[in-house]
């Protein structure tokens, strides 16, 4: 079986193809907002832009579109204006092709390419980017959120700080690169909420101090306060299950901080740490496929058009698993 999937739930339009025993190919181009966060418009025209253009791009390092067995879209959650890109463009595919058409859940998608490129089987999830931030295990026939951002997400605070930093977006990068610098942290509101945690009064706090603090040092005391919290909350859902595997995925799992968090909690609870590579991290179309070639062959027989509308608020505890 080979699959194409088509992501575009954000700044990210990607294609990917993959069969069975391989990642066939993975292209990518990225909306780049002159100042700010991504504008929903701007980031769905950049979309229709080079949708044509990666998809002969893919064509060309995948063999014949003809060769595929479905097309497989992110059906949400994310930017409706950018969702409805990507489900244009794959419903006009599986028309042209005469195959089936399959929505996916994204955040769904980060976990399955997530065991696909590591040896996790049954891992604790923690899932951080620019629009998601949550604790998953599958449990019962679902995905359950065990804990999640009770405001913005880990990405966005990322964003946020480094908007007002003067970084460029995405903001991540820059502010690992400044945190790096130095050792030193200022004691700053520990964003952890039980199960839950909460980033937007954090990003509130360290902002005002810009100007007063030295850049580094607040770089480096907003990641050890945020990443401390989310790998809190992640090695209490693992302790809560019993959970001896711990899967780090989303766009900021690429962060080597987060990582080493991860890693030396995990080698505490005698548990094992994943994470995949960082081009799988990222949003990314193979995911997409990927997720979709999972539910080809576990019997799902895509969907009518009619029923082919993008869901921009799609949780991944909504989605009933039947691969598993």
């Amino acid at each position: 079986m080979k699959v194409l999937g088509i992501e575009s739930t954000a700044h990210t339009f990607g294609v990917g193809v993959v069969s069975e025993d391989e990642v066939l190919c993975s292209v990518k181009s990225m909306f780049e907002p002159d100042e700010g966060g991504i504008h929903p418009r701007k980031a769905a025209e950049h979309h229709y832009q080079h949708a044509l253009e990666k998809l002969n791009e893919a064509k060309q390092k995948s063999a014949d579109f003809d060769e595929l067995d479905a097309i497989a879209f992110s059906q949400g959650p994310g930017i409706p204006q950018c969702l409805d890109v990507g489900a244009v463009v794959a419903r006009s595919l599986a028309e042209k092709h005469d195959i089936p058409l399959l929505g996916v859940n994204h955040c769904l998608s980060h976990i399955s390419i997530g065991t696909r490129t590591t040896n996790a089987e049954d891992p604790t999830t923690l899932y951080v980017s620019g629009g998601n931030s949550q604790i998953i295990e599958y449990r019962s026939g679902r995905y359950r959120v065990i804990g999640e951002t009770q405001d913005i997400a880990l990405g966005n605070a990322l964003d946020k700080l480094a908007r007002d930093l003067g970084y460029p977006h995405p903001g991540g990068p820059e502010i690992e690169n400044q945190a790096g610098k130095t050792d030193e942290i200022i004691e700053l509101s520990y964003p952890i909420k039980g199960m839950d945690f909460s980033f937007s009064g954090l990003v509130t706090e360290t902002q005002r101090k810009i100007g007063d603090v030295e850049e580094p040092v607040l770089c480096n005391s907003f990641q050890e306060h945020a990443y401390a919290a989310v790998v809190e909350a992640l090695e209490r859902a693992m302790s809560q299950s019993g959970s001896k595997e711990a899967l780090l995925t989303g766009g900021v799992a690429m962060n080597s901080r987060l990582r080493e968090m991860v890693e030396k909690m995990c080698e505490q609870r005698d548990a094992e740490a994943y994470f995949p590579p960082p081009a799988y991290c990222m949003d990314n179309g193979a995911m997409i496929a990927h997720q979709g070639l999972i539910q080809l062959k576990n019997g799902d027989k895509g969907l009518d058009l009619t029923y082919s509308g993008v869901k921009p608020g799609w949780r991944p505890d909504q989605v009933e698993v039947d691969w598993i």
